[in-house]
């Protein structure tokens, strides 16, 4: 099936600045946290205190993205299998879209979103690499590594899955090309990277990240589109390629990097270190690592607020979402949470590696 590129988008510099302007409450804004045990919680920008709850089923949601518009939050339901769409005026489900199994990854821009799913999976990450129960896994038949993940596009404006384009195994994370034709996407278990073109699905380079660990997880472009950085979450590293998806070089980082995005200006590039219970900073000119600073227990994403000024990071094992000043480092504020934070954005949309404005 060819699909034309971005149907329907109505965005433009002149739009997105008007988005970005509108005050926060023009279309119910804050941030927005996704919870594996539980549903959607809302923290308001100005107290970071939790201003409200969206129920979406009782899904397990897990990816979560928004709108240019600030109107529709749209949510990866692991246990429907589908994309739930939430007005955000009203916080209610107005269109439930199936996508296949085990959906978690998604990525908005314009009408469309494009969310990971796996046909064949139980879910969970695969087994760490060399312990035993990767031994055991290489012994056992399973469709489950003949049959590799997909990203689903969808209309949200008709509520339909438009086309699947095929990916890896496990497929993480995926981030846009600085041209809007392409998207590239972490295979955690296959220990790659893909490109595909978005209008065919076609597959047009697979990057091997295997010499420099396993389980490639993030993936972010730079703000001036010059280059892409992903992170190497069992080889504790990062991974820079240029502007052809070549690897420019590998960079250490801490324990399991995971989440990635670079500050709004480009200088800076952070990543959330799983295991190593800190955010990471680096000079993103040098790639030098320049600061760590504490936060929460498997945070696996982050977000800046819409004025850059503080990072909220969902926190997943210490079951909290974290408040820190950019400025100084320093965790201003713990919100207790309880139900396995996930992800998170904000609206008016911010940097974060879950989303970019």
């Amino acid at each position: 099936m060819k699909l034309k590129l971005f149907p329907g988008i109505r965005l433009t510099i002149a739009t997105l600045g008007l988005a970005l302007a509108l005050p926060a409450c023009a279309a119910g804004g804050g941030a927005y946290v996704s919870n594996q045990k539980g549903n959607i919680t809302l923290i308001d920008l100005t107290s970071f205190e939790p201003a409200g709850e969206i129920d979406i089923g009782g899904a397990s949601p897990r990816g979560i993205g928004v709108t240019a518009d600030g109107k529709l939050l749209v949510v990866a339901a692991r246990d429907k299998s589908d994309l739930a769409v939430i007005d955000l005026q009203t916080r209610k489900v107005i269109k439930r879209i199936p996508i296949g199994k085990n959906p978690e990854f998604v990525r908005v821009r314009g009408d469309l979103a494009f969310v990971s799913f796996e046909p064949t999976s139980e879910g969970g990450p695969p087994p760490k690499p060399g312990s035993k129960e990767a031994q055991e896994s290489k012994k056992k038949p399973s469709k489950e590594k003949e049959e590799p993940a997909r990203v689903a596009v969808v209309d949200l404006v008709t509520g339909k899955k438009m086309m699947d384009i095929v990916a890896g195994m496990q497929t993480e994370g995926i981030e846009f090309s600085a041209d809007g034709k392409k998207i590239i996407v972490t295979n955690e278990e296959d220990n790659n990277l893909t490109v595909h073109d978005i209008a065919s699905g076609k597959l047009l380079k697979t990057i091997d990240t295997k010499p420099y660990g396993n389980r490639p997880r993030g993936i972010k472009m730079s703000p001036d589109g010059k280059f892409y950085v992903a992170t190497i979450e069992y080889g504790n590293k990062l991974v820079a390629l240029d502007g052809e998806f070549n690897v420019i070089k590998p960079v250490a980082t801490g324990e399991t990097p995971y989440g990635v995005a670079f500050s709004r200006d480009g200088s800076r590039l952070y990543v959330a270190l799983a295991k190593g219970k800190t955010l990471q900073v680096f000079d993103a000119a040098s790639l030098t690592s320049i600061a760590e600073h504490p936060i929460g227990d498997r945070c696996w994403h982050f977000t800046f607020t819409p004025d850059d000024k503080h990072i909220l990071a969902a926190c997943g094992r210490s079951d909290e979402v974290v408040v820190l000043d950019v400025a100084s480092g320093k965790i201003i504020k713990r919100i207790a949470d309880k139900l396995t934070p996930w992800g998170i954005v904000t609206y008016p949309k911010s940097f974060g590696s879950l989303d970019t404005p």
